[in-house]
């Protein structure tokens, strides 16, 4: 399980394709000591499991496999060399949770339709930016307005839905300690539902 607070940025150092999975050598600056082969670590959304690990504390390597399933319902298919990831890692018992419950196990691929800069002057505060994203078919009905999605590992709240099309709204902060300052119109990013979403759709269906 993860919050969706994003801990560190990684960057793809090499990608390996075999058959039905691709397994993706990950580079990034946690202690190699605290991560055990087998650890869950949530890459841009989808929970992959380190398979092999290597380097020093602050420049340290991980890889993962991603199997046929995650391929199809992510991006990572469209991953290489120098792509950019969010990476957390699983939460602890006694963790804060400062987002919202992220399993990890992504719905599908949500488009961005529309990037809106805000500047200081509007907010008052700092450069903002509004992102306008069409949901993936059929799973639309679990966005509400100021309820939760993750979207690349990222937990953001909901400002408005309309049809099959949601908005969030990005701090500085977020935009720096995340990939989302380098995401545009037309890019596609990995979309999970809400889990308390996903449960009381299911059991409304079951009624």
């Amino acid at each position: 399980m993860f919050t969706g607070i994003v801990t560190a940025i990684g960057r793809v150092v090499a990608v390996q394709d075999r058959a039905d999975q691709r397994r993706l050598t990950i580079a990034c600056p946690y202690d190699p000591e605290t991560i055990a082969i087998g650890a869950s670590i949530a890459c841009s959304g989808p929970c992959l499991t380190v398979v092999d690990k290597g380097g020093l504390d602050g420049d340290m390597w991980f890889a993962v496999d991603a199997a046929a399933e995650t391929l199809a319902r992510t991006n990572v298919g469209a991953w290489e060399e120098g792509t950019r990831i969010n990476l957390e890692r699983s939460l602890k018992i006694g963790d804060e949770l400062g987002g919202h419950i992220v399993s990890g196990h992504v719905d599908g691929m949500a488009e961005i339709v529309a990037r809106t800069e805000v500047t200081p002057e509007e907010t008052g505060w700092g450069a903002t930016a509004r992102f306008d994203l069409r949901a993936p078919a059929g799973l639309s009905r679990f966005v509400a307005e100021k309820g939760s999605v993750a979207l690349d590992g990222c937990s953001l709240t909901v400002n408005s839905v309309e049809g099959d099309v949601f908005s969030v709204l990005l701090i500085p902060h977020t935009l720096e300690v995340t990939t989302f300052g380098a995401r545009q119109a037309g890019d596609r990013v990995n979309f999970e539902v809400d889990l308390m979403a996903r449960y009381a759709a299911r059991l409304m269906e079951a009624r």
